[in-house]
């Protein structure tokens, strides 16, 4: 069982940026791909972004991608979202996520293990 916490979110003005971190309480973090996604309202569960094991790979969104950067380390069972130049289009509430074995990072089903969310608001 992996518990994954996640903080950050908040209010923030259309252009600014945001931190997103997440906080994962198995010691065989490094095992996991890590993934972010989204939710807003109305609106199905959409990839966000995510990182292989060895953070090898990274994969984007055509959304966010130029935009956000994935990074994690595994020393700290840590998983971090920086967005920047952020839009309206961009508020949801932003789910990380642990998979054990993946082959599709961008697919919701692969994940095996989710946080609560942190809501993040774009204001124009």
């Amino acid at each position: 069982q992996v518990q994954l916490v996640e903080s950050g979110g908040g209010l923030v003005q259309a252009g600014g940026s945001l931190r997103l971190s997440c906080a994962a309480s198995r010691r065989t973090f490094s095992r996991y791909a890590m993934g972010w996604f989204r939710q807003a309202p109305g609106k199905e569960r959409e990839f966000v972004a995510a990182i292989s094991w060895s953070s090898s790979f990274t994969y984007y969104a055509d959304y966010v991608k130029g935009r956000s950067t994935i990074s994690r380390d595994n020393a700290k069972n840590t998983v971090t979202l920086q967005m920047n130049s952020l839009k309206p289009e961009d508020t949801a509430v932003y789910y990380c996520a642990a998979a054990s074995t993946v082959d599709d990072y961008r697919t919701v089903d692969e994940y095996d293990y989710w946080g609560q969310g942190t809501q993040v608001t774009v204001s124009s």
